[in-house]
């Protein structure tokens, strides 16, 4: 549980609150680099995505051992820590999300509210040993369902409730695009 934000075990600016949502629609990034990280999601193509996968979960294991992992950089910007819990949830949920693209024909996604997450979850409060144990775990889950996806699944659809469609193959690059934005995020 969270403590109150007035309480002296939250530090100024970790107040689980204290981050502006995040509402923004991120699917130009399948059409156009990411001028901020410089992923390119028309260069991987979906055979890719768990290799790629497991490479970047590989970089988060030194970024849970700095000192300043649970430091924000800014007081509305999430700390190393709080971006590595959440890259362990979206591992956890593109896995879900891949499961069912792969069972239903034109699946539909639930809304996931990641800022409800973070406060429900405590991001700033988890112990980072077990969050980089945890990262491992849930990319390494979500890239073996990556390997298994046969050659004609990659054109299965999922959409979300906005209206955005992915194929397997997109799913796969928004999601990298995801974990990769994040470590940059984090120096990583």
């Amino acid at each position: 549980m969270t403590p109150p934000a007035d309480s002296p075990d939250v530090p100024a600016g970790m107040e689980p609150n204290s981050i502006e949502p995040d509402d923004k629609d991120w699917t130009w990034v399948l059409q156009q680099v990411c001028p901020d990280c410089g992923f390119d999601a028309r260069a991987v193509s979906g055979q890719q995505v768990a290799g790629l996968l497991r490479v970047n979960a590989s970089r988060w294991p030194a970024v849970f051992e700095r000192a300043d992992v649970t430091t924000r950089p800014q007081p509305r910007v999430w700390s190393p820590l709080e971006y590595g819990c959440h890259v362990r949830d979206v591992c956890r949920l593109f896995e879900s999300r891949l499961k069912l693209m792969r069972s239903e024909v034109d699946a539909a996604f639930e809304n996931w509210d990641q800022d409800a997450t973070a406060i429900a979850g405590a991001y700033g409060a988890q112990d980072p040993g077990v969050v980089s144990v945890e990262l491992s775990a849930a990319a390494e889950s979500a890239a073996a369902v990556f390997d298994d996806v046969a050659e004609g699944e990659w054109v299965r659809t999922g959409r979300r409730s906005n209206g955005s469609v992915f194929t397997i193959e997109t799913l796969g690059q928004y999601f990298l695009h995801d974990v990769t934005h994040h470590l940059h995020d984090v120096h990583g």
